[in-house]
């Protein structure tokens, strides 16, 4: 386990970030009042989910392999901080639409079928709380392996 404590700590640091970003985004508005906004603002969270995987794969080359760091090397580490947010994924979903977004469906759905974007029925079908959970739930993994390999080759120092 020890072994892999940077993995954790970093997925674990990412989670966290995803608490935060969901509880700006809620702040600022994006869940109710700029509702309309959101699907282009929620994209930022790019820009910080990507530097947590290049500060953690600078970190691991730093600490762990002495300054040098192979393509594979970067991207183990990658996958293994992809699991460790893929296993919280559930509960950081649950403490976002519990806690953070309580209404979140309920003004997302209003305005689809306020906005002709979906009907009723659409709306209620993708906006749930299982929808979400599923879409994380695949969604962690894959954005994650594709951060990973990029961010992986560009960390790489022989």
């Amino acid at each position: 386990m020890k072994e892999y404590s940077l993995e954790i700590k970093w997925g674990l640091i990412f989670s966290i970030m995803m608490l935060l970003w969901m509880f700006i985004e809620r702040s600022v508005g994006l869940h109710d009042d700029l509702i309309a906004h959101h699907a282009t603002y929620t994209n930022l969270i790019a820009i910080p989910a990507i530097a947590i995987y290049v500060f953690a794969l600078l970190e691991k080359r730093r600490v762990y392999y002495q300054g040098k760091m192979t393509y594979w090397q970067g991207f183990k580490t990658g996958l293994l901080i992809t699991l460790v947010v893929t296993i919280l994924t559930p509960l950081t979903q649950w403490i976002t639409l519990s806690f953070i977004t309580p209404q979140y469906f309920e003004n997302v759905i209003a305005y689809a079928v306020e906005n002709d974007k979906m009907t009723l029925q659409e709306a209620n079908d993708y906006f749930n709380f299982k929808s979400y959970m599923i879409q994380s739930v695949l969604g962690a993994p894959i954005m994650g392996i594709v951060t990973s390999g990029i961010v992986a080759a560009f960390t790489v120092k022989k």
